[in-house]
């Protein structure tokens, strides 16, 4: 399934919208961390497209049967510039050019290539139906830490 999107900043949340109702049609619940991630990289993909390119995009998103023990997920946003994405490296005040780290960071897996005069950047979620909450896949003893507030980096 794809969405055509238009060279304008307000197609991001459209972008959004519609991969949202994706996930739901596809039995994906909105408040699982698979969907939140999807949908930030569909935003950064999107803008990124939107604001570098100038230019008519399409977005991809291929969901397989989510009934499967395990599935991944592939987004795709086309655009008509043949220019390689460049990750940046920015400073903390920077307001923007974080975006492919952000990928890099939420995707299990993510490239890109020609696709025409074109590219296409691409990044596959992976989603595992047997989710255990983070005390159980790494066998901790949740009493010991009870009362406490704590932070995973």
């Amino acid at each position: 399934m794809q969405l055509e999107i238009r060279p304008d900043p307000a197609e991001v949340g459209r972008a959004r919208r519609w991969a949202r109702s994706r996930l739901a049609l596809s039995g994906i619940g909105v408040d699982e961390p698979l969907a939140e991630n999807l949908i930030l990289l569909v935003s950064e993909l999107v803008t990124n497209a939107v604001v570098h390119t100038g230019r008519p995009a399409v977005l991809r998103l291929s969901l397989p049967d989510m009934a499967a023990e395990a599935a991944t997920v592939r987004l795709e946003v086309a655009d008509h510039s043949g220019r390689a994405p460049v990750p940046r490296c920015v400073d903390g005040d920077a307001t923007g050019g974080r975006g492919l780290a952000l990928v890099d960071g939420l995707a299990d897996r993510w490239g890109w290539s020609r696709e025409g005069g074109g590219k296409s950047i691409w990044c596959e979620l992976d989603r595992c139906t047997q989710s255990q909450s983070a005390t159980e896949a790494y066998d901790i003893d949740a009493s010991a830490y009870e009362g406490l507030a704590f932070e995973a980096v």
